[in-house]
């Protein structure tokens, strides 16, 4: 009997978990991927000898990571090598002046409690709480394909009702008093892709999973994550099809039949959208897209973002692998991401030196660094003067706060934001990280994974189920590709 032929739409983590799941069941697995290089927003730069990872940084939940490997026999140091990170990253709020999130719990605890008395037992607390939260969400809910509400009603979420309706703001405010560790525990959600005082309490597991499970980094970057993918796939007898950017899908019967490229058009009996969940849609005949241009510029986005990626001349000092500047107010930041939507006017930023863990990143006694200021979607005016003034900003703000002088040291510059994310991946309004999960965006109120307009045509990645970040874009992808091996038989 010949196999089934699935066409998948780009090659982002979800799109190769997918792809690896599907192929592994035994339907015969093509991705056409739009641009040169596999990976989507978590290609690599390479220039000079510096090698890059241009989006995702942050390795967290390895648990995740290792139940998608361990699905297909293997493990993670079958392809990677993990280093968990300590500090797991360091936050600056003014000159000399930083907090460490330690990996060793009872240390932190102690610096909490140096900041604020009874600070160390409210964060054992939190954490706790979290924890319990963590098991619920990503042992069991994040899992589910959103087909109906009552796979989240449980007795578990019953009993955790109150924390659906606060917010983590709220939660975090209750217990801690200090503007500097409230800031740190509001932090995580940015992942998230909204302000904490939006974000339903529930998802403070993410604290759990910051603090107790740690950072980590891949030695080779979140890029060798990717190679990793992409080798398993291949081994499963995936095709992987770059430079093919689809123009459009064709549609007979109320099914997609082929996708349409420069290359030439690639039958199919099941089309899968890794790619922009709006523009996929728009590859479509107006009547059969579900989701109008009114529904999506109504939707709380996840930020877009402006980032640079420098090469050093030297090794930097005072400075860790995941070094945050928060001394500006972080409210204010959030504020004009989602309220106002504005360039903002005293940024916050987040500044990666992987090249201080893994000398894979760049030449020698240099060093590579990546700089990320989060900005509301669909900013105009992202020019060459715009990114000139924010970069000079985060320059003077590293000498400052840290007390070196590194700008006579920069070797080279290259931006990334808005209208390149817009260009290289059709992304909505050049968002970064996806849907927001805010409440009313939250399981069957987020797109669907299944059309409802056509018979055949699935969907996976950030704009779907379960949310924005690296792991659930690893979990879209085994259950979408579950949903389809259900309806799609063989």
């Amino acid at each position: 009997m010949q196999r089934k032929k699935i066409i998948i739409l780009g090659s982002g983590f979800s799109s190769l978990a997918a792809s690896a799941y599907l192929a592994k069941a035994g339907f015969a697995v093509t991705i056409l991927e739009k641009n040169k290089e596999v990976g989507g927003r978590a290609r690599q730069l390479i220039r000079d000898g510096f090698a890059f990872d241009m989006g995702p940084s942050f390795y967290w939940m390895p648990d995740v990571f290792s139940s998608f490997f361990g699905d297909f026999g293997k493990e993670v140091a079958d392809y990677y090598e993990l280093i968990r990170l300590d500090p797991g990253y360091r936050v600056y709020f003014g000159k000399q002046d930083y907090f460490d999130n330690h990996a060793d719990f009872e240390k932190l605890k102690q610096n909490f409690e140096q900041l604020e008395k009874g600070g160390g037992k409210s964060l054992e607390k939190f954490i706790n709480r979290a924890g319990k939260n963590y098991e619920i969400a990503i042992k069991d809910l994040v899992y589910k394909p959103a087909m109906h509400i009552f796979e989240i009603v449980t007795w578990q979420t019953m009993m955790k009702l109150n924390e659906f309706v606060s917010t983590i703001s709220r939660q975090v405010r209750a217990g801690i008093k200090n503007s500097r560790l409230r800031t740190i525990l509001e932090f995580p959600v940015l992942f998230l892709g909204s302000k904490p005082s939006n974000t339903p309490a529930f998802y403070n597991f993410m604290n759990f999973a910051d603090i107790k499970l740690g950072t980590w980094h891949p030695i080779g970057g979140m890029f060798a994550v990717v190679t990793a993918m992409e080798q398993l796939a291949k081994d499963l007898g995936v095709e992987i099809l770059t430079d093919h950017p689809v123009k459009e899908l064709m549609i007979k019967d109320r099914k997609v039949v082929a996708a349409r490229t420069d290359h030439g058009d690639f039958a199919c009996d099941v089309l899968l959208s890794g790619a922009d969940y709006h523009h996929t849609e728009t590859l479509l005949p107006p009547s059969l897209r579900q989701y109008s241009e009114k529904y999506w510029d109504s939707r709380t986005f996840a930020p877009s973002a402006l980032m640079y990626y420098v090469g050093f001349n030297k090794k930097l000092e005072n400075l860790e692998h995941h070094t945050l500047f928060f001394e500006p107010s972080f409210d204010k930041h959030a504020e004009s991401i989602y309220d106002s939507k504005t360039w903002p006017a005293d940024p916050l930023f987040y500044a990666s030196f992987p090249s201080k863990t893994d000398p894979t990143c760049c030449p020698q006694e240099k060093e590579a660094a990546v700089f990320l200021i989060p900005i509301a979607p669909g900013l105009r005016n992202d020019d060459e003067e715009t990114r000139k003034k924010y970069f000079d900003i985060i320059i003077e703000r590293i000498e400052k706060n840290t007390g070196q002088l590194i700008r006579n040291d920069i070797l080279f510059v290259e931006s990334y934001t808005v209208s390149d994310f817009v260009k290289d991946y059709n992304s909505y309004k050049g968002n970064a990280y996806g849907l927001a999960n805010v409440l009313l965006q939250t399981h069957i109120l987020r797109p669907r994974l299944k059309s409802k307009k056509l018979k055949n045509l699935y969907f996976t990645g950030q704009l779907t189920v379960p949310g924005p970040g690296v792991p659930p874009s690893l979990i879209s992808g085994k259950i979408v590709s579950k949903l389809i091996s259900e309806f799609e038989k063989r």
